[in-house]
């Protein structure tokens, strides 16, 4: 089951069904267990049906309220990405050089540098 239609044909698996769903709820709507065991019956019945490798069967249902505007508006707070390695908090980079020592836990080190353990 996708709701990620680009990155699940990237992928190609065997068969999926598709929801044209917010991510992380690819199973149906909160508090909504009727819709949520329609859903895996007809996801169960494309992996019964499907037999073209690598086809992507979307799934007749709607979300029930407008969505897709409101997740294109989200802001991302994550911290900037770089091209070398880095902890996203001086807490995470604490913790991995007290699990794994100094050597193991550089913040910029090539990756052929870093011991295999």
């Amino acid at each position: 089951m996708t709701s990620a239609w680009s990155i699940t044909a990237a992928a190609n698996p065997p068969r999926a069904a598709f929801l044209d769903f917010p991510l992380g709820h690819t199973a149906g709507p909160p508090h909504d267990p009727v819709t949520q065991l329609s859903i895996m019956r007809d996801a169960f019945a494309v992996l019964e049906s499907a037999s073209v490798p690598g086809h992507i069967v979307p799934l007749d249902y709607t979300w029930p309220t407008p969505w897709k505007a409101a997740a294109r508006q989200l802001i991302d707070h994550r911290t900037p990405r770089f091209d070398t390695p880095q902890y996203q908090t001086a807490e995470d980079e604490r913790a991995a050089i007290d699990a794994h020592g100094e050597e193991l836990a550089c913040g910029v080190c090539e990756p052929a540098a870093v011991p295999v353990t």
